[in-house]
């Protein structure tokens, strides 16, 4: 039987600093060296060598807003995006539990390609066989990753918005009892990963930043994981709000809406199990197409960034840190700052899921789709997306009724994969969610024993 590589608690993934100095030391060498070393569980962490969280401020001149938008940036996490996290713990929690055996038991992992990834990397470095399935219209540059760290595909028809077919494959083969799956929409690791280890990241990300708080946290749900994070910022900044951003053209949440939609990563056409809708205060659509044009200008577009006032250094310096679904949390946060009328001194925090190096495809089916991309072309799209993004399409969701229209959403898209309505209604009340999150301690507990 394989032996497994227990890697960090959550607390030392929110604290690297905790870890053993020498297992750092080593961790952060391999990171370099070896990315396929086992030590590299120990880099699961938003923070860098310095144990600084790794962020951008982004410049107003590119934004148009007073408020200070900041981006933790996901592309630093072993296999290039915060993914690998929630894969990690929902792998060690199974093990912990017995529910994984090593040596005994493959590994499914329903994605749409970030998530695929980090299963694949994790059970390249925990010994485990592994099979993501997802829609077979994703970017190239997803199946090659996945491939490359070994785990097979197993495709269902589609795009993002098909997800469903995913789950459906999922709970097909996990009748073999040697699959054990990883499942990111409805398994609460996630959840727990991203409370405590994203939303911790987030408030130290806004120390010495306008007046340190946070008004407001976006991130678009594809798991929902990373929404998470706004639960453990609203027990912080009671102030805060949270706003849960989806594709225009398939609006599940705000009004059950269906459709195609070009954001990877994001709106999947279900309101997810783990999705706290509780702490979810506005929902706001996002225009697929802004977000691929965006990331267009942010990597493409360093000339007319400079012409409109960024500084050049930091506009190269962007060039790779983004993906689409970060400009759609981006395009939320900029959305969200004039809402809310926040000025100079306040902060709007969002998540970069990943960096560019998955969007070179994407951008290839840009150039087929608009013919000319001159420079003319990214200047009006630089004042589209950037500058005439306004405050329509959002929609407050505070009210008792609204959140109604959520559950009600998420019994229709959980009840017939055998969830009992009593659970679901059991997460109408903040104490379910809190005791899942405090959970951590007894995790973290084993993991130290165990390993």
């Amino acid at each position: 039987m394989n032996k497994i590589p227990f890697g960090p608690t959550y607390e030392e993934m929110l604290h690297p600093d905790t870890i053993d100095k020498s297992v750092r030391a080593h961790a952060l060498v391999a990171k370099e060296a070896d990315e396929l070393d086992p030590i590299n569980l120990f880099n699961i962490t938003w923070k860098n060598e310095n144990n600084e969280v790794n962020k951008i401020v982004l410049p107003k001149a590119l934004t148009g807003v007073d408020a200070n938008i900041v981006v933790l940036l996901g592309k630093y996490f072993p296999s290039g995006s915060h993914k690998v996290g929630p894969a990690y713990s929902t792998l060690i929690e199974g093990c912990i539990d017995g529910n994984i055996i090593p040596g005994k038991h493959t590994i499914l992992g329903p994605s749409t390609g970030n998530f695929g990834i980090g299963v694949s990397y994790i059970c390249n470095l925990m010994k485990y066989d592994a099979i993501v399935i997802m829609p077979d219209n994703m970017s190239k540059e997803r199946y090659e990753r996945i491939r490359k760290y070994g785990a097979k595909l197993d495709l269902t028809p589609g795009t993002e918005s098909d997800v469903i077919l995913t789950l459906q494959r999922t709970y097909e083969l996990k009748k073999n009892p040697s699959y054990r799956p990883l499942a990111q929409f409805e398994l609460l690791p996630n959840y727990r990963f991203h409370r405590h280890v994203t939303g911790g990241s987030a408030i130290e990300a806004v120390k010495g930043i306008g007046n340190g708080r946070i008004a407001c946290f976006t991130s678009a749900p594809g798991s929902a994981g990373t929404l998470a994070a706004g639960d453990a910022i609203k027990a912080y900044f009671p102030e805060a709000k949270v706003a849960a951003l989806e594709p225009y053209e398939c609006s599940t949440l705000m009004n059950g809406g269906r459709g195609q939609h070009r954001i990877e990563g994001i709106g999947d056409k279900m309101c997810t199990l783990i999705h706290n809708v509780l702490n979810t205060d506005f929902i706001v659509l996002i225009k697929d197409d802004d977000s691929v044009r965006g990331l267009k200008i942010i990597h493409d577009g360093v000339d007319i960034l400079v012409e409109n006032g960024v500084e050049r250094m930091i506009a190269l310096a962007m060039r790779d840190l983004f993906g689409v679904s970060t400009i759609c949390n981006i395009i939320g946060a900029i959305k969200m700052a004039k809402y809310l009328h926040l000025g100079a001194d306040e902060n709007v925090v969002t998540i970069a899921t990943d960096g560019f190096d998955r969007y070179d495809s994407v951008m290839d089916n840009l150039q087929h789709r608009y013919l000319e991309l001159e420079p003319f072309v990214l200047k009006r799209w630089f004042i589209d997306i950037f500058r005439k993004n306004g405050t329509e399409d959002i929609a407050d969701y505070r009210s008792e009724a609204q959140k109604a229209k959520l559950f009600a959403q998420k019994e229709k898209d959980w009840l017939p994969f055998g969830y009992a309505k009593e659970y679901l209604d059991s997460m109408k009340k903040m104490g379910f969610w809190d005791a899942e999150y405090n959970k951590i301690h007894h995790y973290d507990d084993l993991i130290k024993k165990l390993r």
